[in-house]
């Protein structure tokens, strides 16, 4: 006969433990304590999801838990803990289907899957749990952006300073003046291309999109310049390369975040356009190609490009501009796809040897990148090749490669050569290697005064802006004269408005927009203004969270610097565990957070 004896009754046994836990707050941290040295673990926090957990939760939660209670063991004071990255596109989603408010799906949501993890049995501090919805969290959230709103970013010093102090010149109109300080303001807005569907009569974020089509109805999907809210992420980007030797993290993750910002060190190097008093500059990484150049590539929407294109072009080049606000960018630069374009019937002069060559316009050039425009060598780079190959431009070589049989195959024309070597068909520099090249070109063109040397980065200015309902509201006013004008700190949170309808308003405007009662403000000197109807994307709130956990329940500061000081000390986050797929923005945009602040 089977004994009972030695078996472990789950249920009885886990529960009971579990509510001794909680009841005497077992793995409660505490702040400030001296006596042990602390230790910070660290989970990325999950979005609430309706289907609950999911396998590869706990896969990652258990990792954690057992370095923490390993930790505990040993002494330390340990601080881990839980919370929801709540905002996101799902309960918006839903809410426009059945009218639900989307507080109460991501509320029942966040129960579900406290309730699931906790069953569990991870030894997290569950004082401290924060969620990104909760007005006091993002008080505090919005609290940031206002700090990045009225901070702008000193060159010399590499950092951020309060705007009162920035440098103004002098003999500005009042209203030039308020431009200049808006356009250095580290939070601004721009008009930017976003994917936008007319037959539903909104914003679509990109992996919304396929082929051209809505991912809902298959409908058509361009790209169409809306107004949002950037932040100049861009100015911190030598920070963001320097600062990567500061953190104790795997080679691969350093690796994704430097490729992400991208720095390539080149010349920028400026083309006159024949018959026009105008200029193009390009950026290059390999200005000892320049008399390889035999054609010019600029982005569709190239503002140039309207000025200096021959009447009898014009047509096709707007048919073509329709064929490529269609695609996304990821589909424009893929390298696989087949090359198009038009030529503009214009022609730049190449600068090193005064030769007219063609113009053209094609989408694997984006306005958003460098110039909006390139110098095409297809001598030397596959992309042109395979351009200047489909549609039969010149092709000239100019570095010859150091091995006898790729050079003898270049010559030929049957090998694009990408790499390092002699200077060849290049005037004066023949014979010179790549590296002197570069340096004694990039010297020559600065002293013609044609060009100068220039570091270029592939990190974009983040879009932080939403045509959506479910995230953060801006506080910002928007006046009837054009001025934008911050709220204070005082009048923080800004909640969002209770709506009746969740549907996009059709127009490109935001859902926010039909809260016409809730937008329409009057100031207490009777100037009329709306509130901004844009929101905050997810990433705003989930790009500081480790800081909150320091002191959650704080409503008169994010957090407490001595706090700070104690658990974020030398070390910062001692442990944190993440999906690698995360590793790039989530991490970039939360260095940034604790760079600026």
């Amino acid at each position: 006969m089977c004994s009972m004896m030695g078996l472990y009754k789950f249920g009885e046994i886990e529960k009971k433990w579990q509510r001794f836990w909680e009841e005497s707050k077992t793995f409660k941290a505490r702040d400030c304590d001296d006596s042990r040295p602390k230790y910070y673990v660290l989970d990325m926090f999950p979005y609430p999801s309706g289907q609950g957990l999911h396998v590869g939760h706990p896969e990652g939660y258990t990792a954690s838990d057992i370095v923490a209670r390993y930790k505990r063991m040993k002494g330390f004071n340990v601080l881990h803990p839980f919370g929801w990255d709540a905002f996101g596109l799902p309960a918006e989603q839903y809410a426009v289907q059945t009218g639900t408010a989307p507080e109460e799906t991501t509320k029942k949501n966040i129960d579900n899957m406290r309730r699931q993890t906790k069953s569990l049995g991870f030894s997290y501090d569950w004082d401290r749990e924060v969620a990104t919805t909760d007005p006091k969290y993002f008080k505090w959230t919005q609290w940031i952006f206002l700090q990045l709103f009225n901070s702008y970013f000193d060159e010399a010093e590499q950092k951020a300073k309060p705007i009162e102090q920035l440098p103004i010149p002098e003999g500005l109109s009042e209203a030039e003046r308020q431009k200049y300080i808006d356009d250095h303001r580290l939070a601004y807005e721009a008009e930017v291309a976003v994917n936008w569907c007319p037959e539903l009569g909104t914003v679509l974020a990109n992996e919304e999109v396929i082929g051209g089509l809505s991912e809902r109805g298959g409908h058509p999907v361009i790209r169409k310049p809306l107004r949002q809210w950037m932040l100049r992420i861009t100015k911190y980007s030598e920070r963001l390369l320097d600062d990567l030797e500061l953190v104790d993290w795997p080679y691969s993750i350093r690796k994704l975040q430097t490729d992400w910002v991208g720095k390539s060190i080149g010349a920028d190097v400026d083309f006159a356009v024949d018959g026009f008093d105008e200029t193009i500059r390009v950026f290059t990484t390999r200005p000892d190609t320049l008399f390889g150049a035999t054609y010019m590539v600029m982005a569709p929407e190239h503002p140039l490009v309207d000025k200096i294109a021959a009447e009898d072009r014009r047509e096709a080049i707007e048919k073509y501009r329709e064929e490529a606000s269609r695609k996304s960018d990821l589909d424009r630069t893929d390298l696989a796809k087949d090359k198009t374009g038009e030529p503009i019937g214009a022609y730049a002069i190449n600068p090193v040897n005064g030769e007219k060559i063609p113009i053209w316009i094609s989408d694997y050039v984006l306005i958003s990148y460098g110039t909006g425009a390139i110098m095409a060598v297809p001598a030397h780079d596959e992309r042109d090749f395979e351009f200047a190959t489909k549609f039969g431009l010149s092709i000239i070589q100019v570095v010859e490669p150091p091995d006898p049989e790729q050079a003898e195959a270049a010559r030929r024309g049957a090998l694009c050569f990408v790499g390092d070597g002699r200077a060849i068909n290049s005037g004066q520099f023949d014979g010179l290697s790549t590296a002197e090249f570069k340096e004694r070109i990039s010297n020559w063109l600065e002293d013609k005064g044609l060009g100068k040397k220039s570091v270029n980065y592939k990190l974009r200015d983040w879009l932080f802006s939403r045509q959506r309902y479910w995230g953060e509201p801006f506080p910002i006013l928007h006046t009837d004269d054009g001025r934008v004008i911050a709220l204070s700190q005082d009048d923080l949170p800004l909640e969002l408005p209770a709506v009746e309808n969740y549907k996009p308003s059709g127009t490109g405007e935001p859902p926010l927009a039909n809260a016409e009662d809730w937008v329409n403000v009057t100031l207490e000197d009777g100037t009329k203004a709306r509130r901004e109807t844009n929101t905050m994307p997810q990433w705003a709130g989930s790009c500081w969270y480790y800081l909150r956990y320091l002191d959650p329940d704080n409503d008169r500061q994010g957090w407490d610097p001595e706090k700070e000081k104690y658990w974020m000390g030398d070390t910062g986050v001692d442990l944190y565990i993440g999906g690698a797929e995360h590793a790039v923005l989530h991490l970039l945009y939360s260095r940034l957070s604790l760079i600026h602040i």
